[in-house]
């Protein structure tokens, strides 16, 4: 699976800003994070963003029709960062059935976008970072990942919410392959760490509070 709206970094899809200097469309964003690679597998932003969003308002996350696989489904998240890459706060979820609408076998996705509501008490930033992440349900081990630059307005100082989970990717922890029971996994979503991420980049990390609910200041 690829994320087309906002647009990723160097997708082929879409009306998206010219390349970066010396980057090259990538034909292969459907396909999984290498095990070593940096997230969002291309670290070099485009010099304006895709989208311009402000706090609080609906956005649609869509994803390449064509030739997809959904692996059974499996757990996804979208997140921002505010200091280039390096730490991400989850703004919404798809658990258990992203790109499906239950439990499956399929390799077909049933669902090709998603709209939420981004938080209301999100700062502002030029240069934040979105990014779709995903594990898979079945098949091979893998984490998805895809990233867009994109400007906020807001009006908080700081956003506190759930850190993003990374896994099957080296350093972190392994979700094996759901077998039917798609409560796999999910004790790390539901034991992950808080994170506060500011308009000036910087972040900080404390420990789960048992599912405290977000936070500006």
């Amino acid at each position: 699976m690829a994320m087309t709206k906002p647009c990723s970094r160097y997708t082929p899809h879409g009306d998206c800003p010219a390349l970066p200097e010396g980057q090259e469309l990538d034909y292969s964003l459907n396909s999984p994070l290498d095990p070593s690679a940096p997230l969002c597998k291309h670290t070099v932003p485009y010099d304006t963003p895709v989208e311009t969003w402000t706090a609080g308002q609906e956005i649609t996350v869509e994803f390449d029709s064509d030739g997809g696989a959904a692996h059974g489904g499996g757990h996804c998240q979208f997140s921002l960062s505010y200091d280039g890459g390096k730490s991400f706060v989850v703004v919404h979820e798809e658990l258990k059935y992203c790109f499906v609408d239950g439990p499956t076998t399929s390799n077909t996705p049933e669902v090709l976008s998603y709209k939420f509501n981004l938080p209301q008490d999100l700062p502002s930033s030029d240069k934040a970072v979105f990014a779709w992440t995903w594990v898979n349900a079945m098949g091979n081990r893998e984490f998805y990942m895809n990233c867009a630059d994109v400007a906020i307005e807001g009006t908080a100082e700081s956003y506190t919410g759930k850190e993003i989970v990374i896994a099957n990717h080296d350093g972190y922890d392994s979700i094996p392959e759901f077998g039917g029971n798609y409560d796999t996994g999910l004790d790390l979503y539901n034991s992950t760490s808080q994170i506060t991420v500011t308009s000036s980049g910087s972040s900080d990390t404390s420990e789960s509070s048992g599912g405290a609910e977000n936070s500006s200041s």
